[in-house]
């Protein structure tokens, strides 16, 4: 049963609102002064708050902020017989939900009450979706034991409460998009946009485009003005990933914005700001692309306040049974299985096996396993591990371009034609595998 607090100094008004609301359902409370009205929230909290401005000892706007104090999520309506602009603006601004007028019309009354608790409702649930977003790159579900992954964890608490810019190195499928947001998500500005751009699946024209937005007009296809992703993530984060990609041109303009904090658009002369943290990730060594001339060195600089360095999945096998659990829990929750027991001889297959794609292709082998299991049981001939391989190479032999048609065509086959998840089991771009697609004539 949800419940209403009154607070109010007239009588009558307290005797009829009771009434009225207690055939509607609710639990009332009630109250005929301020002081009186706040002990009284703090014991019963209720659901909603009805409170009259003018009252004999506090007045209503004091209560108003105190309660606001307590629990910034109250849901409260202000009603007064006096409707002045003044008073109206000061009950909004400190998070009056309504200003109603007496005398209450009732019917506008049970709507402004309805409109509220589906509104709370609603609030409610949105704040769980985000709490479950956040727990998802919470620093404690990134799994690992290992020194290296403690160290890990170390550098992401130290800088996820600073606005610092941050590089991480690491090869392809070791996490580092959900390194970056656990920094991001554990952060003061976890409620501001997290911004994912990959610098390596765009062309470079295209790129600054994302990156600054462009105006009308500023080439061909530029019907319309549009926003950048620098302008979009205010003051959140902006996740370069494969940054050693991106061509010298751009990392000038780049260099500059961290420099200034402040961009154009493609085509404009207006000055924008930026309040952005940039996180670049790559799996280059970039100081030897600093030393081939590839990479600024004072852009690398600027983008390595904090540097945060993943190790492979096979320098770390002591997290891979761990790994194995929690990425099972996550599979069978996402695919509705039940498929979670791993006997010893299996483990110690995963976790002998070098896995050059890291947890990304284990991650994929797991789900291939969860898919084929009969009960709740891997077994070896689930796994596309040694018996995958042979039968992969145990046709006759032929030219490399065969083997890689055929290899390119069984995995948009194993992912239902999603040229995302392909990218990723293969390890290329997407424009990449467009033009594999193109040239073998593959089946999407």
């Amino acid at each position: 049963m949800n419940s209403i607090l009154i607070i109010d100094d007239d009588p009558l008004i307290r005797k009829t609102l009771s009434s009225h609301l207690t055939k509607k359902g609710f639990e009332v409370f009630l109250e005929e002064d301020g002081g009186k009205g706040l002990l009284k929230y703090e014991e019963s909290l209720p659901d909603l708050t009805m409170l009259d401005i003018r009252l004999p000892d506090v007045p209503g706007i004091e209560v108003l902020r105190k309660i606001k104090e307590k629990n910034d999520k109250a849901c409260i309506i202000v009603m007064t017989a006096y409707d002045d602009m003044k008073t109206t603006v000061e009950a909004v601004k400190l998070g009056a939900f309504e200003y109603l007028v007496k005398p209450l019309d009732y019917v506008e009354l049970d709507l402004t009450i309805d409109k509220a608790f589906q509104v709370r409702s609603l609030e409610d649930k949105l704040s769980y979706l985000v709490e479950e977003q956040q727990k998802e790159y919470k620093i404690d579900n990134i799994i690992g034991h290992s020194p290296q992954m403690r160290d890990v964890f170390k550098l992401i608490g130290s800088v996820a409460i600073t606005r610092a810019n941050v590089l991480i190195h690491g090869e392809s499928g070791t996490g580092k998009e959900l390194v970056a947001k656990a920094i991001h998500y554990n952060s003061p500005y976890s409620v501001e946009p997290f911004i994912v751009i990959n610098c390596s699946a765009i062309t470079d024209t295209i790129l600054e485009s994302e990156l600054f937005g462009h105006v009308k007009g500023a080439f061909t296809d530029a019907v319309s003005e549009t926003r950048g992703k620098f302008e979009i993530a205010g003051k959140g984060t902006l996740f370069l990933d494969e940054i050693g990609d991106i061509s010298p041109n751009l990392q000038s303009k780049l260099l500059r914005v961290i420099e200034t904090r402040d961009f154009m658009k493609v085509g404009g002369e207006k000055i924008l700001k930026t309040e952005a943290r940039i996180i670049a990730a790559t799996n280059q060594n970039i100081k030897q692309s600093i030393e081939k001339g590839k990479f600024r060195e004072d852009l690398y600089y600027r983008l390595k306040v904090v540097e945060i360095t993943l190790p492979s999945l096979r320098e770390r096998k002591e997290d891979i049974p761990d790994l194995v659990a929690y990425l099972l829990e996550k599979i069978n929750r996402e695919l509705r299985k039940s498929v979670r027991k791993v006997p010893s001889d299996v483990m110690k297959l995963l976790v002998n096996h070098v896995w050059k794609g890291n947890v990304r292709e284990l991650e994929n082998a797991l789900i291939r396993a969860v898919i084929l299991a009969k009960g709740d049981v891997i077994l070896d001939e689930n796994l596309p591990l040694e018996s995958g391989e042979k039968k992969l190479f145990s046709k006759e032999l032929g030219p490399l371009k065969d083997v890689e048609r055929n290899y390119i065509q069984h995995v948009l086959t194993y992912t239902k034609g999603s040229k995302t998840r392909s990218s990723q089991i293969l390890q290329i771009s997407r424009p990449t595998l467009d033009k594999k697609i193109k040239e073998y004539k593959l089946e999407v």
